[in-house]
This record gives C-alpha cells, structure tokens and sequence, in this order.
C-alpha cells in the first residue's frame, strides 16, 4: 500500500515541477508561450515591416503590390 502511495505522490510532484499548457497557448518561435493576440500582433509588426523595407529598397522596380502578396 506504501508503494502506491509513494507512486501517486511523486506523480502529483512531477505535475507540480512541469506543468501543462493553458488551454489556447501553444510553444511559438524560441519556445515562447504565445497566444491568438501575441500571434497576430507578431503578424501585423512583420507585414509593417515588410512593407516599409520594400518601400525604402525595392518599390522602384517591383510594385507594393508585390510585397502585400508576399506578406
């Protein structure tokens, strides 16, 4: 019975040292916890990004249009 219980027991330890995801978080760049908000937010700061690259280097020879398509 000592066994058992001493199985259980450090089962419920291990889950307190590593505990699960929250639920609508997954692992993301760099094992980072990330959520819908943080996904989009890190989305929108790279389609800026690329667009203002792409107006400051190459716009005079491939259109803006391009970069929209590509983001």
């Amino acid at each position: 019975m000592n066994g058992t219980n001493g199985r259980a027991q450090a089962a419920r330890a291990q889950e307190v040292r590593r505990p699960g995801r929250r639920p609508g978080r997954r692992p993301g760049f760099l094992r980072m916890e990330t959520n819908l908000f943080d996904r989009v937010f890190i989305g929108v700061v790279l389609f800026v990004a690329i667009h203002l690259a792409w107006m400051r280097f190459i716009e005079m020879y491939v259109p803006l249009g391009v970069a929209t398509a590509l983001s």
